[in-house]
């Protein structure tokens, strides 16, 4: 069987061209927030420099670990908040644009480069592998059983479409993939930690789908973008895999699974 081509590419490219790849999709990814809450002015352009490229570059350069590990803990605390301001104020008026642009800057520019840093992180091919794979396995079984039995919504001001009964599946179907893929993939972790990386991540992917939700929500947009047809923007296709990343980072960091 022939690889998927980005598949391959996480597989066998070296640390520097994931750092590329991963910059380039973080620039493409501002530019969504740009166009999606119109921050093409000079001060918005200057606030998403700050907030996002800024932060990005230091966090892939490895400058500032620290400041690096913050700013991530400040920008999921902060894109948590857009879930409660749409389920709180559905029909009144958004947060101050600035602020919107000043967070999902810091959306971007400090969550996308841990896609790069947990891939170039000792041990990190398999860890990127397993959560690639997990949060694959939990979104499809959320999509069937979601559209089989899904009736009870699960947050209808953020993501009309997800049930409860789908984001139980998309736990369960994560849990059951990580407890396959640990043995394929050598990983020599026991039961209780497969079971917790597989049932957590499939929670911090299910934070990042509805957070960018709800920022999409905020915008007015159906779309973050038009880069994948039919399947939206970067921000779209990548808002369960970076929340996934980060949790899997600092996760793996702690057991001493990897170093950071």
């Amino acid at each position: 069987m022939v690889l998927p081509p980005l598949l391959a590419f996480v597989i066998f490219a070296p640390p520097w061209s994931i750092s590329l790849l991963v910059a380039f999709c973080a620039a493409w990814a501002l530019y969504e927030v740009a166009a999606m809450l119109s921050a093409g002015s000079a001060s918005g352009l200057a606030l998403l420099l700050i907030t996002g490229a800024l932060p990005a570059a230091a966090a892939l350069m490895r400058w500032a670990p620290a400041l690096s590990a913050a700013l991530a803990a400040a920008a999921v605390a902060a894109m948590c908040g857009l879930i409660g301001w749409v389920n709180t104020h559905q029909a009144g008026p958004s947060p101050p644009r600035p602020l919107l642009i000043a967070v999902g800057g810091l959306y971007v520019g400090a969550l996308y480069p841990y896609l790069a840093l947990l891939r170039n992180a000792t041990g990190g091919l398999a860890l990127l592998l397993i959560v690639l794979l997990v949060v694959m396995a939990g979104d499809s079984g959320a999509y069937l059983v979601g559209r089989a039995i899904g009736r009870t919504a699960l947050m209808p001001a953020v993501s009309p479409g997800k049930t409860v009964e789908g984001a139980v599946a998309y736990v369960v179907c994560s849990v059951v993939a990580a407890c396959v893929l640990k043995a394929v993939l050598g990983m020599g972790w026991n039961l209780g930690t497969t079971a917790g990386f597989g049932a957590l991540t499939s929670v911090a992917a299910q934070a990042g789908d509805l957070v960018e939700s709800a920022l999409k929500r905020l915008a007015g947009v159906k779309d973050s973008g038009w880069l994948f047809p039919g399947h939206g923007g970067m921000l779209d296709r990548a808002d369960s895999l970076v929340f996934a990343a980060v949790f899997a980072y600092y996760y793996s960091w702690w057991l001493g699974l990897a170093a950071a």
